[in-house]
Formats: C-alpha cells, structure tokens, sequence
C-alpha cells in the first residue's frame, strides 16, 4: 500500500509512521508512506489565511493544496484523494479493506485550523472520509487511523494472519475478551475453559462471548453478523447471561 500525506505538520506524523506496526510494514516494504510539508508548495510561505465573510480562525489557501496534489501525481502516479472530513461517511472495515487493496497511491489531504477553501473539493473532488462525529485538530490523526487500519490487512503485515479474522467487526462482531498470566489476579480468576485444554470447547466460548458482547454493547451490528439457529435462539433467550451452549 502505497499513502502519502499532505499536511501542515509532518512532526505530528513522524512518530507514530516509526512505531510498533507501521514501522515493521514499512521495513517489509508492504507499505510506502511519504509525507509532504505544505509550506514548501507555497509562493510566500503562508498555507492560510483570513476567511472571506468574517469568522474565527484561518482557512487553508487551494493554492499550495493544488499545486501540491498535482505535483505529486506528476511525480508519482495517478492518486485516490482521500480528505479526512466530518462530513464524509464513516470509516468502516469495508473502506479500510479496500483502501489496503487500492493499486494507487492514497494521497490524504489533511485540513487544519477552521477547515479548507472550499474550492479544494469542488476542483480536486477528494473523497470526503470522517472517523467518527467529532471534531480533531486537524486531519493528521484520522489519516493515521485510516492508514493503520489498512495496513494491518495487508497479507505479512501481521505475524499470525488468523488474528485479522478474529478481531472486533471481522465478522460484524467484536471480540472475544482475552486474558494471560497472572491466574488468578485479584481475586478474579481465569475462565476453567480458556486452561482446559479443549481446543473445541475454546472454540465454543470465544464464539458465544463474541456474540455476547456484541449483543450487550453493539447490538445494532448483530443485524450484518452471520448466526446459527442456536445461536440467535440463545441471544432471544436471555443474551445477557452468556450460559447457552
């Protein structure tokens, strides 16, 4: 996968691209992350300016924005504009997926202080992306969370590839709770069935504390996940105490 941002602080970026995941996907060569300083795309230096109709706050110019997406592609290839937005849809498992697939470079366009000239959106058309109803900073941090989750989907970026089917909303669920050493801790011990040693019997409780859990705190993504009679027929039954087999 192959990104580039496009930002007015490239420290914010740096430390979390050399970090943990993305640092190890990088060094494979599975992911390609290059960060632009939009200063250097200005004439005069200045990014921002007043907002015409009065206002608080500055206003990312279009010019530097546009000069820099279109020297970028001159540079490195036709791109897939990604603007990190409160007015976009929301980020999902499907977006990452095919974000992690895309043969393009992903250029994220990241706004900053009250937003961006408008004239950036009709002229470049970006794909208007939001990570949730709140408002950040600026764009640098829902670029980071975007790129993260695609580049964990990528094939060898993980070490153990069963681990992406089984995390939260794999299978429109979330996970199973996990626990480790100490046991017991507290006063609170470990699952009899998690250190019995029946893989199947594992199998079962993880698969019921996922459905569990989402039942008891997202139920409204039960409606995408796929489910036995059994296991509906338990939710129905009583969801909240996790006891059906």
């Amino acid at each position: 996968m192959k990104c580039d941002i496009l930002t007015l602080f490239p420290e914010m970026v740096a430390p979390v691209l050399n970090q943990s995941m993305l640092k190890r996907a990088q060094g494979k060569g599975l992911l390609d992350v290059r960060v632009y300083d939009l200063r250097d795309f200005t004439v005069d230096g200045q990014a921002d300016d007043l907002p015409y109709g009065g206002g608080p706050g500055m206003v990312l110019k279009p010019e530097p924005i546009f000069s820099a997406v279109e020297q970028i592609q001159a540079a490195q290839g036709p791109a897939r504009l990604i603007l990190p937005s409160p007015q976009g849809p929301v980020f999902n498992p499907k977006m990452a997926e095919a974000f992690s697939k895309e043969e393009r470079r992903l250029l994220f366009i990241c706004g900053h202080y009250e937003g961006i000239d408008a004239r950036v959106t009709l002229g470049l058309a970006p794909e208007e992306v939001s990570v949730g109803d709140y408002i950040l900073t600026g764009g640098e941090l829902a670029a980071l969370i975007m790129i993260d989750a695609a580049t964990r989907l990528i094939p060898g970026v993980l070490g153990d590839p069963d681990s992406v089917q089984e995390e939260s909303f794999a299978a429109s669920l979330l996970e199973y709770p996990h626990y480790t050493r100490p046991n017991p801790f507290r006063g609170m011990a470990v699952p009899e069935v998690l250190v019995s040693g029946n893989h199947a019997a594992i199998r079962r409780w993880r698969r019921q504390q996922a459905i569990l859990s989402t039942a008891t705190k997202r139920p409204d993504l039960l409606g995408h996940a796929i489910l036995t009679c059994e296991e509906q027929e338990g939710i129905n039954r009583d969801h909240r105490k996790g006891d059906w087999q």
